[in-house]
C-alpha cells in the first residue's frame, strides 16, 4: 500500500471504542498465553526445594538465555531497519532541489474558456502591485508537482535522440523568481514565443551537446516542423520527482503560437508568487480574490506553498520513518525491560552465592562480571543474529530506500551502540544490588 511514491498510503487512526476493546483484549490474551508456562513451572515446584531456597535448573536457565538472545535479535532487526528508513527520509528531505521554495506561493489557475496570453500577463502585472508580493511569474505547472511534458528531440536535423527531453512553459523572470541562476545566455523577453526559442538546463546541454555551450544552437521536435533556438542556459532543478536525478529540460515561453504563427490561448496556468512575508499563505485569500476580480474568467483551483509540494514528495518516506522509529523505540524498551528482569532474577536466585563470594574477598569487578557475563554473551549472540536478519531483510525493502546501504558503517553502529547502551543501563540496577549484598546477613540466613 505504501510502495507507490506518487500515491502513498495515508494512515487514518480513529481512537474509538473498537480500538480500545481490541487493545484490552489483545493485552489479556497475550498475558494469558505467555503466563501459562511460568504458571506450570510454579505448580511443579517441590516443597522441600522451595524451603531450601529454590533451585534453578540448567535447562530453564538456558531457555531464559535463549529468549533474551531472541529478544535482542528482534530489537536489533527493528532498529537496523528503522535506521535505514530514517536515513532515507533525512537524505531525501535534505536533497538540493536546485531552486528556492522559501516564501513561494503557488496559485494554480484555470479559465472558463481558453484565454489569450495577453490576459494572463495583465493579471500577472496587476498581482505584482499587491502589497506583500515580492516577485511573481507564470508557469504551466509548479516544479515537483508530478506533472510533465516530454518527447524525443533531434539535434542539427538528425534522427530523434533516444534520450527523451522534458519541457515546461514559463514566462520571463521565472528563473529569477525560482532563484535558479543563469549560466549563460539571456532570459525570455516579451516578444519571445514558443516554440521559437527555449532556455535549457545543464543536463540538457550535457545530454545532447556533450557539455558544450548550447547558446545559439538549435533542436527539433519531430514530427513537428521548425527548429527551436536555445537562447539561455540555467542550472539544473528537479522537475517532477525528488527521487530522480536532474532531467534534460527545455523551458519554452509561456506564450505559444501554432504552425502559422497564430497565438494559441490557454485554459490553465500557475502563478508563482514570492512573498515578503515568512508565511506565504497569509496572502492566499487576498490573491485569490484579486485574480477573480481582475478577470472574471479566471478562477484559482488550488493554492499551495512550494514547501508543501516538496514535502508531499517524501510523504511515504516520512510515514515509514515515523513508524519505524516508533516500533524501534518500543522494541528497545521491551528488550531493556527483559534484560533488567533477567538480571534482577538472576541476582535474586544467586544472592547467597554472591554473599559467600563477597565474604571470601571477591572484588566488585568480579561480582559484576559474574552477574552479567552470561546475559551479555546472549546480547552478543542476539546482535549477531539480528545483524544477519537485517542484511537478509534489506532485499525486501530496497525499493523504499534512497542512497543508503545496509552495509554502511553508520547503519551498523546505530543498533550496536543503542542495544549496548540499553544493556548497560538495564544491568546497572542488578549489579548495584549484587555488590550491596551483606554477606553477614546471607550467611546468618543460611
Amino acid at each position: 500500500m505504501i510502495n507507490p511514491s506518487n500515491n502513498p498510503a495515508r494512515l487514518v487512526l480513529p481512537a474509538d471504542w473498537r480500538v480500545l476493546f481490541f487493545g484490552v483484549a489483545l493485552t489479556f490474551a497475550v498475558t494469558l498465553f505467555f503466563g501459562i508456562a511460568p504458571a506450570q513451572w510454579a505448580s511443579s515446584v517441590k516443597p522441600i526445594s522451595a524451603l531450601k531456597g529454590g533451585d534453578h535448573p540448567f535447562s530453564r536457565r538456558r531457555l531464559m538465555h535463549a529468549l533474551i538472545a531472541a529478544q535482542v535479535a528482534f530489537c536489533f532487526l527493528v532498529i537496523f531497519v528503522a535506521g535505514l528508513f530514517v536515513t532515507t527520509f533525512e537524505r531525501l528531505s535534505q536533497k538540493p532541489t536546485g531552486f528556492s521554495s522559501d516564501r513561494l506561493l503557488v496559485l494554480e489557475t484555470v479559465a472558463k474558456s481558453p484565454q489569450p496570453g495577453i490576459y494572463w500577463d495583465q493579471v500577472a502585472d496587476q498581482l505584482r502591485e499587491v502589497p506583500g508580493v515580492e516577485k511573481l511569474t507564470l508557469a504551466g505547472w509548479p516544479l515537483l508537482s508530478g506533472m510533465n511534458w516530454n518527447r524525443f528531440i533531434s539535434i542539427n536535423g538528425g534522427p530523434p535522440n533516444p534520450q527523451v527531453a522534458y519541457f515546461l512553459n514559463v514566462s520571463a523572470n521565472w528563473a529569477d523568481t525560482m532563484k535558479i541562476p543563469f549560466q549563460d545566455g539571456r532570459d525570455f523577453t516579451v516578444t519571445d514565443v514558443a516554440p521559437n526559442v527555449a532556455i535549457v538546463n545543464q543536463t540538457f546541454a550535457k545530454t545532447y551537446f556533450n557539455g558544450e555551450n548550447p547558446i545559439g544552437r538549435f533542436f527539433g521536435r519531430p514530427p513537428l516542423p521548425g527548429q527551436v533556438e536555445i537562447v539561455g542556459l540555467i542550472s539544473d532543478a528537479l522537475y517532477r520527482n525528488v527521487h530522480e536525478q536532474p532531467l534534460p529540460i527545455a523551458y519554452f515561453p509561456f506564450h505559444t503560437v501554432d504552425d502559422q504563427g497564430v497565438a494559441k490561448p490557454t485554459t490553465d496556468g500557475t502563478f508563482l508568487v514570492r512573498t515578503s512575508s515568512a508565511n506565504p499563505l497569509a496572502l492566499s485569500s487576498n490573491l485569490r480574490r484579486e485574480i477573480s476580480r481582475m478577470h472574471p474568467e479566471f478562477r484559482v483551483s488550488n493554492i499551495r506553498t512550494q514547501t508543501e509540494i516538496n514535502q508531499a514528495q517524501t510523504l511515504r518516506e516520512r510515514l515509514l520513518a515515523t513508524l519505524a522509529f516508533f516500533f524501534g523505540a518500543v522494541a528497545l524498551l521491551l528488550a531493556g525491560i527483559g534484560l533488567y528482569g533477567m538480571l534482577s532474577y538472576s541476582v535474586l536466585q544467586r544472592q547467597r552465592e554472591i554473599g559467600i563470594r563477597i565474604a571470601i574477598g571477591a572484588q566488585i569487578a568480579d561480582i559484576a562480571r559474574g552477574v552479567t557475563n552470561s546475559v551479555f554473551a546472549m546480547v552478543v549472540v542476539g546482535s549477531l543474529a539480528g545483524f544477519a536478519l537485517g542484511i537478509t531483510s534489506t532485499r525486501y525493502v530496497q525499493t523504499l530506500l534512497y542512497q543508503v546501504k545496509s552495509t554502511d558503517l553508520g547503519m551498523l553502529l546505530v543498533p550496536i551502540v543503542t542495544i549496548l547502551a540499553a544493556a548497560l543501563l538495564a544491568a546497572l540496577p542488578a549489579v548495584l544490588r549484587a555488590v550491596r549484598i551483606n554477606p553477614v546477613e546471607m550467611l546468618r540466613a543460611e
